[in-house]
């Protein structure tokens, strides 16, 4: 699976948490919706890391 499928993925997987905080007010789904960005701001780490290490890869192949 590539990372903009499992991007894909995670992100719906949240859907549900952000109705029932964002259209239901429910303050225990608001938990959860933080946790869920935390877990997107560490899958978003990891792919920045990965597009560095091909830019410098295809870099060091051309020079």
């Amino acid at each position: 699976m590539n990372r903009h499928q499992e991007l894909l993925d995670l992100v719906e997987s949240f859907r549900v948490d952000f109705e029932k905080f964002y259209s239901k007010g429910n303050k225990t789904a608001g938990i959860r919706v933080r946790k869920h960005m935390q877990e997107l701001k560490k899958m978003a780490q990891v792919v920045r890391d990965e597009v560095q290490n091909v830019k410098e890869k295809e870099e060091s192949t051309t020079a």
